[in-house]
């Protein structure tokens, strides 16, 4: 019988700590980094990168690789780890698809991540912006994969999904975030298992299509606790898991309860891919849509390798 309550207390919070070494980053400085800043400004596209404080943002930007956030900068939600700014947002922009595929094509991107804010202000939740912005890529990068990653429409969600699966994305990504205990505090606007409903619709509605999704470490979640996640999400068929540490934001923000070390990822990385994810990607620094790119194709040639095998 696993016993959770067996597992050693830990400290109430790390807050005041050095940080440890392994997330430290550089501050970004290069050329190509002020270049993808000065794009965005100039379509006036916002990116989670900003927005949502990454971490890597230094390291993508300098490789002109953004994860641009649609549908405003606004969200509805006030999630306890998101640094996305809460209130009522603006009227959608209606020139936003096309310049995110501007953005795109100049850029040269081969894989382009595209998420949201919480719209729970649309009658869609912001499902057709979504599906105008996969459009405008199409007519413009036919050649750039696409992966979105996407709010959970609450109240919305089967017709959101069908819309959206039906415009044909590379990638759905739906982040679950952190482990069911944990969703009171720290993602209160969400539900755990409807949230695992949505990425099992999109699979329902075309299994070609790969679902990812993700997790933060460091909030408190126990060790069984995250290996239960691992399982509910290979039973929704889930193809891509991501793991990193969450980072504080800002002091309002829930605390760090844990730095969780690079070999404890390591351990939870094997531990994913022994329960069948076609990709696994799980360190302190890795984010949604860190090496997004690269990740797909490497999944791409599993499931082919896969495939093959089965054939």
């Amino acid at each position: 019988m696993n016993d959770l309550s067996s597992t050693p207390a830990r400290p109430e919070h790390v807050e005041g700590q050095r940080k440890p070494d392994w997330i430290r980053v550089k501050a970004p400085t290069s050329k190509a980094f002020g270049e993808t800043r000065d794009l965005m400004r100039s379509l006036n596209l916002n990116t989670v990168c900003e927005e949502a404080a990454c971490p890597n943002i230094g390291e993508c930007w300098t490789k002109k690789h953004a994860t641009v956030m649609i549908l405003g900068d606004t969200c509805t939600r006030a999630c306890a780890f998101c640094n996305v700014k809460t209130g009522m947002p603006g009227k959608v922009n209606a020139d936003e698809p096309e310049h995110v595929a501007e953005a795109a094509a100049k850029l040269g991107l081969e894989h382009i991540v595209v998420t949201s804010v919480d719209r729970d202000d649309l009658p869609d939740g912001g499902a057709g912006q979504f599906v105008k912005v996969i459009a405008a890529l199409r007519r413009t990068t036919p050649q750039t994969t696409i992966e979105i990653l996407t709010p959970d429409f609450r109240g919305k969600m089967e017709a959101a999904v069908e819309a959206i699966v039906a415009a044909g994305p590379d990638v759905y990504n739906h982040n679950l975030e952190t482990v069911p205990r944990l969703y009171p505090t720290i993602r209160p606007g969400a539900r755990y298992y409807a949230s695992l409903r949505l990425l099992e619709q999109v699979k329902r509605h075309d299994p070609a299509i790969f679902t990812k999704s993700g997790i933060m470490l460091g909030l408190g979640e126990e060790r069984l606790e995250v290996h239960q996640v691992m399982d509910d999400m290979r039973c929704a068929v889930i193809d891509f898991l991501t793991m990193g540490q969450y980072l504080r934001p800002t002091p309002k923000h829930t605390a760090v309860i844990e730095f969780v070390t690079p070999q404890a990822f390591d351990a939870y990385g094997a531990i994913a891919r022994a329960k069948g994810f076609l990709q696994v990607a799980a360190s302190p620094l890795t984010r949604s849509s860190y090496h997004a790119g690269d990740d797909f194709k490497a999944m791409r040639m599993a499931r082919e390798a896969q495939l093959a095998n089965v054939r």
